[in-house]
């Protein structure tokens, strides 16, 4: 998947949260949204006013308009390595989360094997 194909897939995808997202879509899109991030970033020497810039309200704006597909490319690539979407809430730990996070997202595709019922045995 190329970098276009996939900030089309993760937008055309906008809220979707079911489903997988390879390494490829989720990683091109963290490229994508840092480098939006950090591009109006720049305008953060435009001041507005005495304790705001023009950087930051772009900044902001630009994260709270992608929030939405970022936690769903998140929560699919998380079910795409195996895990499920329960993990998403290691956001709320200071530091160790987004590690602990990386770390999942970064794992190879996985295929989830159904464990064997009650009744039968495990070959």
């Amino acid at each position: 998947m190329t970098f276009g194909e996939a900030i089309r897939t993760v937008l055309r995808k906008y809220a979707e949260f079911g489903g997988r997202a390879s390494r490829p879509e989720f990683w091109w899109w963290m490229l994508f949204y840092v480098l939006v991030a950090s591009a109006l970033n720049v305008f953060g020497v435009i001041r507005i006013g005495e304790t705001s810039s023009l950087g930051a309200i772009l900044s902001s704006l630009w994260g709270i308009a992608v929030l939405l597909p970022t936690f769903a490319v998140g929560v699919r690539r998380l079910r795409d390595a195996g895990y499920g979407w329960g993990h998403i809430f290691w956001l709320l730990v200071p530091i160790a989360g987004i590690i602990v996070l990386i770390v999942f997202w970064a794992q190879p595709a996985r295929d989830r094997v159904s464990s064997p019922t009650a009744g039968q045995a495990a070959s």
